[in-house]
């Protein structure tokens, strides 16, 4: 369990089944992979691979086969939990995995929306339903941008900053505008896929930035261990429900609807109950991130103790 510890990005931001399934199963992907010197993009492209097939078993109405994607479905997320853990054991770690990791996600739940869409309306409903899953995927864009958002930024300012894979749109829009469509087509798409995911989390997450830019300006890339502490006091309790914006908890809606014949159910979930979590988490953000604006503020005259 130490090892695999080690593959964490950290503890805290680590969801239960993460820890006892996805993890130890991408650990031994990883370490096997690790053996064959093979790079972390490609466990990225195997599970895209095999989240897109599983993703179309989710369209015929037969148990047997839906059993069969949802299995598949799981099985992408564990060779996605794999990539991650295989850079940490291998110390490699880049701008383009993160975002073919995160263009690889978002792939493999709108191939699966569409399929389920797809059922839907075969099943009978109003070709409008559309509207619906539409609406549904592009809450799911913010819902998890944020949780992505502040678990980085829980781990940059709390656990290491080394280990938080978190930017800000301007240096991406620098990379961008380095890039040619020309001679970097690939890469400039991705980075623009990117900047635009980056720019929608900032969008969504104003008073932070000012909070960023206040512990830029007072502490640089050095953070003291007790604003770690006070960050950490007030956020730490908000992470069980980032957790709830996150994969896990959409993945098991979205297989049990399927699985009982009532796939729609999962969408009005997405549209009611989790953008009701997330406008609760971005006040209760708001409202820590002008506490600690304030904590930089007093202390910013202090001496401080280093981390």
């Amino acid at each position: 369990m130490q090892r695999i510890g080690s593959t964490y990005k950290a503890l805290e931001v680590e969801e239960t089944l993460d820890i006892y399934f996805y993890r130890p199963l991408g650990y031994l992907i990883a370490r096997s992979f690790h053996a064959f010197r093979l790079t972390p993009n490609v466990a990225t492209i195997l599970s895209i691979v095999v989240g897109l097939i599983g993703g179309h078993f989710f369209y015929y109405r037969d148990f047997t086969i839906n059993v069969i994607g949802v299995a598949l479905f799981i099985l992408g997320d564990v060779l996605d939990s794999a990539d991650g853990q295989l850079a940490r054991i291998s110390n490699i770690r880049s701008l383009y995995g993160r975002i073919l990791d995160g263009v690889g996600g978002n792939l493999i739940f709108i191939n699966a929306y569409v399929h389920l869409c797809l059922r839907i309306i075969v099943d009978g409903a109003n070709p409008l339903v559309w509207v619906l899953v539409v609406v549904a995927g592009a809450c799911h864009s913010v819902q998890s941008g944020l949780a992505d958002y502040f678990r980085n930024a829980y781990v940059k300012y709390v656990v290491d900053t080394d280990k938080a894979e978190i930017h800000h749109s301007a240096f991406l829009h620098d990379q961008y505008k380095y890039l040619s469509w020309k001679k970097d087509f690939l890469k400039k798409l991705g980075m623009r896929l990117y900047l635009n995911y980056t720019s929608e989390q900032e969008t969504f997450a104003r008073g932070f930035q000012t909070l960023r830019r206040k512990i830029q300006d007072a502490f640089g890339e050095t953070i003291p261990s007790s604003f770690s502490e006070e960050y950490r006091r007030l956020n730490k309790p908000l992470l069980k429900y980032y957790s709830m914006l996150a994969v896990n908890l959409r993945v098991i809606v979205m297989c049990l609807t399927l699985l009982v014949n009532r796939p729609v159910y999962y969408f009005w979930f997405e549209l009611i109950f989790l953008n009701a979590v997330m406008f609760a988490l971005i006040r209760a953000q708001e409202d820590r991130n002008k506490k600690l604006i304030r904590w930089v503020e007093s202390h910013t005259e202090k001496p401080v103790e280093v981390m």
